[in-house]
């Protein structure tokens, strides 16, 4: 339901277009139609008539229907619906790997920057609202891993975690999810195509006006696996 308020919203004016095109042919024919039965003469031409201004009625009735019910959803329904409603949320192809893995791009200009000073302390993290409880800040991963923590906030929209180099402001997004979570598992992260190297993976959760929080950042360590 909520596509078809935004069809209306944003295709108001091209609607009208075109039901008032339809209505100009309906109407024309519902003239035509009227004209033909107040001169037909024969029984069959009256009946051929009245069929043909009863077909002519209907659809003009019908456009009428339609260009008072875009009005009144436009004028009043829509207006007074939640700002959620428009709101564009992502779906998992937010990146071309949606199971966790990042595209190759990304993992080779993460293999050009330099490394830089590990500092294992989490950071933007709201108890009990935003936070990654797992990996824990200075842990050492390889692997497919499972990402745990909480994303729970009043007016939710969505989340995303996202990875950069040590360092880097070049966030590189994982996944993506529309649902709470409450201690459990927020995703999983393929990080085997990654260098092995110091990286930070941080939680972004955004509310249903599309404000963007603070990120949860928790700084890791990718190890090869032996």
């Amino acid at each position: 339901m909520a596509e078809f308020y935004k069809f209306l919203a944003s295709y108001e004016v091209l609607i009208y277009i075109l039901l008032a095109l339809g209505a100009l042919f309906a109407f024309r024919w519902l003239w035509r139609s009227w004209r033909e039965s107040q001169t037909a003469v024969y029984t069959m031409e009256r009946e051929f008539s009245s069929r043909r201004l009863g077909q002519s009625a209907a659809i003009s009735t019908l456009i009428v229907v339609l260009f008072c019910t875009e009005f009144f959803m436009a004028t009043f329904i829509v207006p007074g619906l939640p700002s959620e409603v428009f709101l564009t949320t992502p779906t998992l192809d937010l990146i071309s790997t949606p199971t966790g893995t990042l595209s190759p791009e990304m993992m080779t200009q993460f293999a050009n920057l330099p490394p830089q000073p590990f500092i294992a302390n989490v950071t933007g993290c709201t108890p009990n609202q935003i936070m990654l409880t797992s990996p824990e800040p200075g842990d050492e991963i390889k692997g497919t891993i499972e990402l745990i923590g909480t994303v729970n906030i009043p007016n939710f929209g969505f989340y995303k975690y996202e990875v950069a180099r040590m360092g880097s402001d070049t966030w590189a997004t994982i996944s993506a999810d529309r649902n709470t979570v409450n201690n459990g598992k927020i995703g999983t992260w393929n990080t085997t195509a990654l260098t092995p190297g110091d990286y930070q993976v941080r939680l972004v959760v955004t509310d249903n006006q599309g404000i963007v929080l603070p990120a949860c950042v928790v700084p890791v360590r990718i190890v090869p696996i032996q």
